[in-house]
């Protein structure tokens, strides 16, 4: 009974032992594992069949953007008004304060936002005066799907999936810019950016987007267009009464308040 006790003990020793050289290599494989699950979540293998529908345009400087914004040296248009709403602030619900420490879960903590926080402005618009652009109907690949009557927008509310180390928000298109509203080439077609202030930046996120993507400010994503069908579930789905999840929720005709949302440029 004592051999076998000794040997017992024996044993356990020995195992305790090779756990402990072990220990560091399971650390390090637990750490992996981690690491492989949140990527995992956060871009997942398959996407929906329409999601490749699109190419992304790859390495694209992005700078950030917000409604209420005022105008400066690098951004000559305050954000008061968009390209497509003269009211953008007011019809946003108020300030979308780009300061992280004035904001909670991917909105601002003064207010709840009337409309998506989660948007991006891109360079360029289909309708100028109340007139849809020549251009517009040869370049924009959903222009016949989506054309209600001249002067009203077909790309506001398009989603765009933003792609930035390893994450991928999704947002509406909102706004024209950074600086132009012209390059159906770059928009819609193999062109990259143009030179401008910001280092030929060719798409502007907001708040929303950058938290959500761990961006620092300026910073270099890949984005595409995408269906509404091909867009997960997220916090972009949450908020805005222009956001299409949440007028589908109400039962909203989707197809006339995307129309009805679609101011021309002024």
């Amino acid at each position: 009974m004592k051999r076998l006790l000794t040997a017992v003990l024996l044993l356990a020793t020995v195992l305790l032992c090779q756990s402990a050289e072990e220990a560091p290599d399971l650390l390090a494989q637990a750490k992996l594992l981690r690491k492989d699950a949140i990527q995992k979540a956060l871009v997942p293998r398959s996407f929906p069949a329409g999601f490749n529908r699109y190419p992304w345009k790859l390495e694209i400087v992005a700078t950030v953007f917000w409604v209420g914004e005022s105008a400066t040296e690098n951004n000559p248009v305050h954000n008061h008004m968009s390209s497509w709403d003269t009211k953008w602030s007011a019809n946003f619900g108020g300030f979308d304060n780009p300061n992280p420490s004035a904001r909670i879960n991917f909105v601002p903590r003064s207010f709840v936002p009337l409309q998506n926080p989660f948007y991006i402005a891109l360079p360029y618009n289909d309708v100028t005066r109340g007139v849809t652009k020549a251009a517009s109907r040869k370049a924009i690949p959903w222009f016949l799907q989506a054309f209600d009557k001249p002067g009203r927008s077909v790309c506001k509310g398009r989603w765009v999936a933003i792609r930035h180390k390893g994450r991928i928000a999704y947002a509406q298109w909102e706004d024209c810019g950074p600086f132009r509203t012209d390059h159906w080439a770059y928009v819609f077609g193999n062109e990259r950016p143009k030179p401008n202030l910001n280092q030929a930046a060719g798409i502007d996120v907001s708040p929303a987007v950058r938290d959500f993507l761990g961006m620092s400010g300026k910073d270099i994503v890949d984005w595409k267009f995408v269906e509404v069908s091909s867009v997960p579930p997220g916090p972009w789905r949450t908020h805005g009464e222009n956001n299409t999840f949440v007028l589908q929720h109400k039962g909203a005709d989707l197809l006339m308040e995307d129309r009805n949302n679609a101011r021309p440029d002024f």
